[in-house]
């Protein structure tokens, strides 16, 4: 095994839009893992935007990132060192790492055990992971979409909204979503079968391409923008309309006075709109129900997901601000690492 292993590290805290000179690049040891630890070789890492709220010093329900320290992300990589009875090497394991080559997971805690046969292993960072158990409890705890409804999804070909979109059709909605790009709007359309869509960047009226795509109005909103296009769903949302808050990528990288404030909130109670956030690791008690009916839907073609894979640590700040800015399409996530061979792994079923 190799001597040394990268590691990027969080330089500085943006002010504003993440910048290159916010990351650093060092080369350490690769680490020696103590007992109840893992070394794992990271093979994928995910990129998502929650981590640029990590980046900033205000608290937020996820830890802040540590200036000078690695920054941290969901990853796939193979056990090289186990000092726990849990795991042996070439396990192949899901959890939280170092931006890194090589990573100590201390404890092993959090890891899960990956099986390519079952599922490619960018799907456990995606449609298997996080992404996807989040467009999975909100449209079943708060959204409860039913047949005939108009269900709208913003960032709609993202790593969250191309799952919240064919969960609504399976339940017989219309859906409509928005999107950065013709090309988007075109995979939204034809691949994974919304009912309509329209470009966000193009689109100067959202309202009038709401009231467009969505002629009888919204009566379920899956919400990862935020700003303006928040206030436009809101403004063309049925009564009794249940609004989804995951997230509002819109206003991650602005200074505080630059953010969109909504001058139409008083039709929250005239419409009596449900209007509800989240944070999908309150409910993990709910992975292994939600794994076994991704892994159906994946099976049988229920469901289908596009991964927008980056070649590179290196790379991986630029594949972060890209992304923080519409650039990816699909479930952002870095390949770090070569997979290993077919019948190398070791991996066993637990």
């Amino acid at each position: 095994m190799q001597a040394n292993t990268r590691q990027i590290i969080l330089k500085s805290r943006p002010d504003g839009p993440v910048k290159g000179e916010n990351f650093e690049t060092r080369e350490v040891a690769v680490p020696d893992p103590e007992d109840g630890d893992v070394l794992v070789r990271v093979i994928y890492m995910s990129l998502d935007p929650y981590m640029r709220g990590r980046m900033d010093a205000a608290k937020s329900y996820a830890a802040n990132f540590k200036v000078g320290e690695p920054m941290i992300a969901r990853s796939v990589g193979e056990v090289v060192v186990s000092r726990n009875n849990a795991y042996h090497a070439g396990d192949l394991v899901v959890g939280m790492m170092d931006w890194s080559d090589y990573a100590v997971v201390p404890g092993a805690k959090g890891l899960r055990t990956a099986d390519p046969e079952f599922a490619p292993l960018p799907y456990y960072l995606g449609a298997l992971g996080m992404p996807g158990m989040t467009a999975w409890i909100g449209m079943k705890e708060i959204g409860k979409p039913k047949e005939g409804e108009t269900l709208f999804v913003s960032a709609a070909s993202g790593a969250v909204g191309q799952v919240a979109g064919q969960m609504g059709r399976m339940a017989g909605c219309r859906v409509v979503g928005c999107a950065g790009s013709d090309e988007k709007v075109a995979y939204l359309t034809g691949e994974i079968g919304f009912d309509a869509a329209f470009n966000h960047r193009t689109e100067g009226d959202y309202l009038g391409a709401l009231k467009r795509c969505c002629p009888t109005g919204i009566d379920v909103n899956f919400e990862n923008v935020g700003g303006a296009m928040l206030e436009a769903v809101i403004e063309h949302a049925n009564d009794y309309a249940r609004s989804i808050q995951c997230g509002a990528i819109s206003q991650y990288n602005l200074v505080e006075d630059e953010r969109y404030g909504i001058k139409n909130l008083e039709h929250i109670h005239r419409k009596r709109i449900h209007m509800e956030g989240f944070i999908v690791t309150d409910h993990w008690k709910r992975l292994d129900e939600f794994i076994a009916e991704m892994g159906r839907w994946l099976k049988c073609g229920a469901m289908t997901y596009k991964i927008d894979i980056t070649e590179g640590l290196e790379n991986a700040p630029a594949a972060f601000m890209a992304m923080l800015e519409g650039g990816n399409f699909g479930k952002q996530v870095v390949k770090i690492g070569a997979e290993p061979a077919a019948g190398t792994t070791g991996q066993r079923t637990r």
